[in-house]
């Protein structure tokens, strides 16, 4: 009975097989296009977008080769104002941290003494010229006698020696007379160059140049100010055979370098001075030599003992690049940086280095105008294959403003209404 039931079944079900099967075909027909357009995107798009690394554009160049040393200001003439006549100190006649100029009145020491010491050589000058007027008569008178044999000859030699010891006499005089000027005139006491004249170091009534000259104020020019300042001996060695070579040439004409002074508060002084020159020798104890520049002052915002910073630009780099120091890896086999190429492929470039100012290193081999040196995004391409192609965008320091968007940028999408 079941056997007839099942054959039954299945004869009842045999047309319904081939509709079965086409619906489960179709099915799975479906199932693979599906896959097949969610894999299309992924390759149509070409994968995730280039990271962007940011880069510097090469430009050569002359660049000048700072070095900031320290240094301290000095005044370019210093003068000891000195009492020269030993006396009273009377008055002073000048006020303490004024500018005065050379040979202005300073001091006044008490002239009595001396105003009598001149006019008493004044006395013996009057006094020795009517000697030497009486003694030339007589050798007047005794000439024609000792030609007529009327006088003898001892007599009138003895009136000509007469004339001669009076007129010695004159002269004496009149030296003592210039001696006691001298010394009446330094009773003024005077100041012997134009600066600023500091604090009196002695009051009125105060007994001065007794035995000794006694200190009374200084004068100081500090427009120019000079300022000293010490650079290694080696530095100034290799800078020189840098220049011999040609690898560098000298910055200003012969040793008039530019130079700046750096205050202690950090801010630049407006105007620019110049290298003077450099000591010939080397101290035994630190290996530095000295070098001194001169700075103009005129309204004299800078002070003699002021310690500064000097930005000195001894030379200049000819046709030389200068790159952020980051962009460059320094090792014992040499120095490279990373340059961006065509369809943005990375090249590792080995490169000359001079010297490093301003956080940038002055590259002078190894870079070509209009490379594209990287700076930034190492780190993006750490988590990357090697080989992956990047996009160039402009480098900003830290603390800048960003550039403004580029003008092929595509434009925000406007909102819907």
């Amino acid at each position: 009975m079941s056997a007839l039931r099942l054959g039954s079944l299945n004869a009842a079900a045999a047309p319904l097989r081939p509709i079965v099967l086409a619906m489960a075909v179709l099915l799975v027909a479906c199932g693979q296009g599906d896959k097949k357009a969610e894999g299309a995107p992924a390759k149509a798009g070409g994968g995730m977008p280039a990271p962007e690394v940011g880069v510097v554009v090469a430009t050569p160049g002359d660049i000048g080769l700072v070095t900031e040393l320290p240094g301290r200001l000095e005044a370019s003439r210093v003068a000891e104002v000195r009492a020269r006549a030993a006396g009273i100190l009377q008055r002073r006649l000048f006020k303490e941290g004024s500018d005065v100029k050379a040979g202005q009145p300073l001091f006044a020491i008490d002239p009595a003494p001396y105003q009598a010491t001149y006019q008493s050589a004044q006395a013996q000058v009057l006094r020795a010229q009517a000697a030497v007027t009486r003694t030339t008569e007589v050798a007047k008178r005794y000439e024609p006698l000792v030609a007529a044999n009327a006088i003898s000859k001892q007599d009138y030699a003895d009136a000509v020696a007469a004339r001669v010891q009076a007129e010695a006499d004159l002269a004496v005089a009149k030296a003592a007379v210039q001696t006691a000027k001298i010394s009446l005139d330094y009773a003024a006491v005077t100041s012997p160059i134009s600066g600023r004249i500091g604090r009196a170091l002695v009051t009125e009534g105060a007994l001065v140049g007794q035995g000794e000259a006694t200190p009374l104020a200084v004068v100081q020019q500090i427009n120019p100010l000079y300022v000293n300042f010490t650079q290694s001996a080696s530095d100034a060695l290799r800078l020189r055979r840098a220049m011999e070579s040609g690898t560098l040439k000298r910055a200003g004409s012969g040793d008039g370098a530019s130079v700046r002074v750096v205050l202690e508060d950090g801010s630049t002084y407006a105007l620019p001075g110049k290298l003077l020159f450099s000591d010939l020798t080397v101290d035994q104890t630190t290996g530095q030599i000295t070098l001194r520049a001169e700075v103009p002052n005129p309204k004299g915002d800078l002070l003699p003992g002021l310690y500064v910073r000097v930005q000195v630009e001894q030379a200049q780099a000819s046709n030389a690049i200068a790159v952020p120091q980051q962009a460059v890896t320094r090792s014992e086999t040499g120095n490279t940086l990373t340059v961006v190429g065509e369809g943005g492929k990375l090249e590792k470039r080995q490169v000359k280095i001079t010297a490093g100012q301003n956080n940038r290193w002055i590259v002078t081999e190894g870079l070509k105008a209009g490379e594209q040196v990287m700076v930034d995004g190492f780190q993006k391409l750490q988590m990357l294959p090697p080989g992956t192609p990047v996009k160039a965008v402009p480098w900003q320091p830290p603390g800048q403003a960003p550039a403004p968007a580029a003008s092929a940028a595509a434009p925000a999408a406007a909102p819907k209404q």
